[in-house]
């Protein structure tokens, strides 16, 4: 990586809906699995932060695209290190099992972009970056795994942000708790 990159990371947001709630029966399985997949992602290397609702160890109960709507927002250090923990850890036996628990999902989920090392995205960023997207497809702004830019491309195309100097760490336990923001005007907060 150039100098440039290393002061970029890595944000991810993926957003799910339940075909049952979290309290049900038929959802109890993967609920199961949240703590471990969880603590598996925290201690991952390249892992920077994940979003999680005040006093609590996930961020299940957080809701901002509609009660049955499910997201997980975090930060990587580098494309790398997020694709070896989605489908090289435990979470590629919870990825194999998402019918069980999830609607399949009829437009884009999931959105990549980059931002300075110590930036922690809000759900409302994240979700303006979900909808850039879903309205104009992939780009240096907004992608995924399938059509991923680099950090020095983003650049190029002036969408990677300015870096920061000199972040401060991340504490020891790599998670924060980063307040919901406002819904976004334009982002339809359903998914069907």
């Amino acid at each position: 990586m150039t100098a440039a990159t290393h002061a970029l990371h890595l944000a991810q947001l993926n957003v799910a809906a339940l075909t049952h709630p979290l309290d049900d029966p038929r959802t109890a399985p993967f609920v199961e699995l949240l703590d471990p997949v969880n603590a598996a992602a925290d201690a991952a290397p390249g892992f920077v932060w994940r979003l999680v609702e005040e006093g609590a160890a996930d961020a299940t109960a957080l809701r901002p695209m509609g009660e049955n709507v499910i997201v997980n927002l975090s930060v990587w250090q580098t494309q790398e290190a997020l694709w070896e923990f989605t489908y090289r850890s435990g979470h590629l036996e919870v990825m194999r099992r998402r019918r069980e628990w999830f609607e399949r999902h009829v437009e884009a989920h999931m959105v990549l972009w980059w931002v300075p090392a110590g930036h922690l995205p809000t759900v409302g960023e994240a979700l303006e970056r979900l909808a850039d997207l879903r309205a104009h497809g992939p780009s240096p702004r907004a992608f995924t795994f399938a059509s991923a830019y680099t950090a020095a491309e983003a650049a190029r195309h002036g969408h990677a942000p300015r870096e920061v100097s000199s972040p401060a760490p991340p504490p020891a336990d790599h998670t924060w708790t980063v307040p919901l923001a406002t819904p976004i005007a334009g982002v339809d907060p359903v998914v069907s």
